[in-house]
């Protein structure tokens, strides 16, 4: 018989999400387990880094804090004090609105910090292995799931059973354990591709994050810290699928000169300073959050296209959610009253927030010229107009709602 193992939580995916909740679970003192078959990547130069960063909002923040995380993170974020939009979608390719949203607008802190994916795991390892009440197991995943009224059953890939009160599915857009429990996703495919790296260049981003419109997807640029004495940004770069792997393949000159015509010059020439990831970009979400004694987190829940830091965040207020209704009721974990709650509180905030992003990059994508030039259009009315833009800037970082937003 296999060996059995027993715990309050078990997370499927060691992922920056499934690493939050983690150690956000186990800070507030549930014994957690947590399993991924792939160990985390947790140094900037080993093969297969995520060259990705997260622009982590205000509520993230606060998330990460009652993890025990932030202190350790903090040093290594970049604060985001401007969100500035650029169209570029005239017939030259140049910059014809250039839009700033300050986050002194709304707030007295930035709207977030950037962090590199790598360095996130890095800091989120070192956290669980100083929690004795967390059991992170790289290497290890999920074989099989079985959900009943009082406990759930999870087979692990190293022969091991698990009897625990609730899993936290965080285990990416293909779920095992979503598929397990046989909840559906709603799917929409843009025919795009995502490169991410790094790049230095020599006028200083002064904490501003640059999303450049043009037709194909966004081209963003995000604050990092000096990369060897240079000023340093994270860069997204969205585009048709043929033409984001052809950039994926091309030699490093040809690939920096196009990347800085398509940037607009606004931070001068920029040189490539990492290796190059690339990725398709979806918008998924599950059709239902949870299951018998199984809550879908992250990806395993909803997928966006990196418009607007929304991916990870929406991830940390699922985790949020979930720890809020677990320190409520301590002796319903995973219960069917908890876990309805879940969805309801989640649910429909999800649905919006997918929805917006689809619309966002559908119109990031407009080929003809009457659409880029209503696309212009739409950015200048938004920010003209004061209560729209202060209340456009609070539902971005998930603070407050819009009638809220707009008495402030």
């Amino acid at each position: 018989m296999a060996d059995l193992t027993s715990c309050d939580i078990l997370i499927s995916g060691g992922g920056i999400a499934g690493l939050t909740a983690a150690a956000a679970f186990g800070t507030a003192g549930f014994d957690v387990i947590c399993v991924d078959p792939a160990p985390p990547i947790t140094t900037r130069e080993a093969e297969g880094a995520d060259m990705r960063t997260t622009a982590m909002l205000q509520p993230a923040r606060d998330m990460l804090e009652r993890a025990g995380l932030w202190e350790a993170l903090a040093p290594h974020g970049a604060p985001l004090e401007v969100m500035q939009i650029v169209d570029a979608g005239g017939a030259d390719g140049a910059a014809r609105e250039i839009k700033a949203f300050r986050a002194s607008d709304v707030s007295d802190l930035p709207f977030g910090w950037n962090l590199p994916n790598w360095r996130l795991r890095r800091e989120m390892v070192a956290r669980l292995d100083s929690l004795p009440n967390v059991d992170f197991r790289p290497g290890t995943g999920t074989r099989s799931f079985l959900g009943r009224t009082t406990e759930a059953r999870v087979g692990l890939s190293d022969g091991t059973r698990a009897r625990v009160r609730l899993v936290i599915a965080a285990d990416g857009r293909r779920s095992p354990m979503r598929q397990a429990a046989g909840i559906e996703v709603v799917t929409k495919r843009y025919g795009q591709k995502a490169l991410a790296f790094a790049v230095t260049h020599p006028i200083p981003h002064e904490n501003v994050s640059t999303e450049v419109h043009k037709t194909g997807g966004p081209f963003t640029l995000v604050p990092l810290p000096d990369h060897e004495g240079m000023p340093s940004s994270a860069v997204v770069w969205m585009d048709h699928g043929r033409h984001a792997q052809a950039r994926f393949d091309m030699d490093v000159a040809n690939f920096e000169a196009e990347m800085t015509t398509r940037s607009c010059h606004v931070l001068g020439p920029l040189t490539l300073a990492s290796k190059r990831t690339i990725w398709p970009i979806i918008s998924q979400r599950a059709e239902r959050l949870s299951a018998t004694r199984l809550a879908l987190i992250a990806e395993a829940a909803h997928v966006v296209p990196p418009i607007g830091a929304q991916g990870l965040n929406m991830s940390l207020a699922d985790t949020a959610t979930l720890l809020d209704l677990a320190i409520a009721r301590p002796e319903g974990l995973g219960d069917v009253q908890m876990l309805d709650a879940y969805h309801k509180a989640r649910f429909s905030d999800i649905r919006m927030r997918v929805a917006g992003i689809d619309l966002l990059n559908r119109a990031s994508q407009a080929k003809s010229p009457l659409a880029r030039d209503a696309r212009a259009f739409g950015l200048n009315a938004l920010h003209q107009v004061a209560p729209v833009r202060k209340t456009l800037m609070q539902l971005g970082l998930g603070t407050r709602s819009g009638a809220t937003a707009q008495s402030t």
